[in-house]
């Protein structure tokens, strides 16, 4: 495989115009998360289903997460291109769907096609920029990517005000429209492949089992204790089931000519634990994101705004680390350079944890600034370590393994936060409502994302001790041929 090739990272470059493209498209997912929640009143107002509309974000968080590894090996057979265009062209849709939704339902089902394009869209945006630049360039771009994130995280609840202000809810949906049109237009025109061409054997079988197993296990992780009791005859039958439809795709998998998701993805110790370090990371930042509005609301009566813009010092810190991960990582190694991220992720995570009862917006805004430094020196560098150790007919399935990785440490951290917190106020008069109780479930929160953070670093340390040869011979970026980068044997033999 062959792509544009240039020298140089940044808008100007030769691959200038596809760093922007992918940009826009991991805009699309990064905007989405944020903009709905502040329209939610609104929707309801127009259309009712009060009761349904959690199911707004669940039905594009499921679909989201139970894609993410098909596409991931489509696009090692058939090409990146036509992948992320496809994830595009179903975000569309859905877009435009949900904009003239007429019912609770409707919009609903409409948010689960958008979460399968979004499924292709972020982890194929990641795979492309590991095979367009170098090793040495790769930490900068994700640094460019992530900043995405932190853009969003201020203009997604803006523009959902907005909307929410001027009763138009729709125009959250339909402003994907231009968005989605420029960013394949751009796609179309600079992103070029010369993927060989071969017969393959798709793992349909796989692939459906895959997702209705992932896809039974995760509604159990995200609507138990919510939905419905965790020991109800409801949950314990989804829980059930998941697992069954489990085991059998394990057994299908054995004997798939090319399995949907193969067994030496898990089985390589890198991959197996930068995948651990991933499923850490996404525990971490849901507990912040979905909690730490809600303490500040709760402790301190300040403005969703306000707590908003704390809570966005997490993904300010975040771009500005990821950026600079390659320095380190080029110089100590990708292990040392994640064990200092992580290092850093605790120590923003336990001032967080033991300073909540007493609560200060300021401190809070900059524990979650650390966490976010702390965090882009661990996600950035274990990713790339991951890509770099494999070919490139090989990089997509392992990156949307470890972008699962971290869907499915968000799902399981819902859960176990949400319990940790329900315990609590479900023993409190008042309940969520009660400013004490909010901040002593959000504290035990904190303290349970902090012991997410510990695990994390052992993880970390169970890590090989790779480090990134001195010129990337693999790396599309420099003309090489896709072939894995990594000095140390162990990284993809064991």
């Amino acid at each position: 495989m062959s792509a544009t090739r240039a020298q140089g990272v940044g808008f100007r470059s030769e691959r200038g115009p596809i760093l922007i493209a992918l940009m826009l498209a991991t805009g699309l997912v990064a905007i989405d998360s944020t903009i709905v929640a502040t329209a939610v009143p609104s929707i309801v107002r127009d259309i009712g289903g009060f009761e349904s509309f959690p199911w707004l974000f669940s039905a594009y968080l499921l679909a989201q997460a139970v894609s993410v590894p098909i596409y991931g090996k489509l696009s090692d057979m058939v090409g990146r291109k036509p992948i992320i265009l496809a994830g595009i062209g179903l975000f569309l849709l859905g877009s435009v769907l949900c904009g003239i939704a007429w019912s609770m339902p409707a919009l609903i089902a409409f948010r689960a096609l958008q979460g399968l394009g979004a499924g292709a869209v972020l982890p194929v945006s990641i795979t492309i920029a590991g095979d367009i630049y170098s090793l040495e360039e790769r930490a900068k771009v994700q640094g460019y990517l992530a900043s995405v994130w932190a853009v969003s995280s201020v203009v997604g609840p803006s523009l959902g005000g907005i909307f929410a202000a001027v009763g138009f809810w729709r125009g959250i949906f339909l402003v994907n429209i231009p968005l989605c049109l420029l960013a394949g237009w751009m796609l179309v025109r600079t992103l070029h492949e010369n993927v060989e061409r071969a017969k393959h054997r798709v793992d349909y079988a796989g692939a459906a089992l895959l997702a209705a197993s992932l896809g039974l296990l995760i509604l159990g992780a995200l609507e138990g204790g919510h939905g419905w009791a965790w020991n109800s005859p409801v949950s314990l039958g989804i829980f059930a089931v998941g697992g069954i439809l489990l085991a059998l795709f394990l057994v299908v998998e054995r004997r798939a000519v090319e399995p949907v998701l193969p067994s030496w993805v898990v089985s390589r110790r890198l991959l197996g634990t930068t995948a651990l370090v991933s499923f850490g990371v996404g525990a971490v930042m849901i507990g912040l994101t979905s909690y730490v509005p809600t303490f500040l609301e709760g402790a301190l009566a300040s403005s969703p705004l306000v707590a908003g813009l704390a809570l966005a010092a997490l993904t300010l810190g975040w771009p500005i680390s990821a950026s600079q991960a390659g320095r380190f990582y080029l110089r100590i190694g990708f292990k040392a350079t994640a064990l200092i991220g992580i290092s850093i992720t605790v120590a923003g995570l336990a001032v967080l944890a033991f300073t909540a009862a007493a609560p200060s917006v300021a401190l809070v805004a900059a524990s979650c600034f650390v966490v976010g430094l702390g965090l882009g020196l661990v996600a950035t560098p274990t990713l790339i370590a991951a890509q770099s150790s494999v070919s490139w007919n090989e990089r997509g399935v392992v990156t949307s393994t470890n972008m699962f990785a971290r869907s499915i440490g968000s799902a399981l951290g819902v859960a176990v936060f949400g319990a940790v917190a329900n315990a609590i106020y479900g023993g409190t008069a008042g309940g969520d409502s009660n400013g004490p109780a909010v901040v002593a479930a959000s504290g035990a929160v904190f303290v349970a994302a902090l012991a997410a953070g510990v695990l994390t670093v052992a993880a970390v340390l169970a890590m090989p001790a790779v480090r990134a040869a001195t010129k990337d011979a693999g790396g599309e970026g420099s003309g090489g041929s896709g072939e894995p980068v990594l000095t140390d044997a162990e990284d993809s033999s064991r």
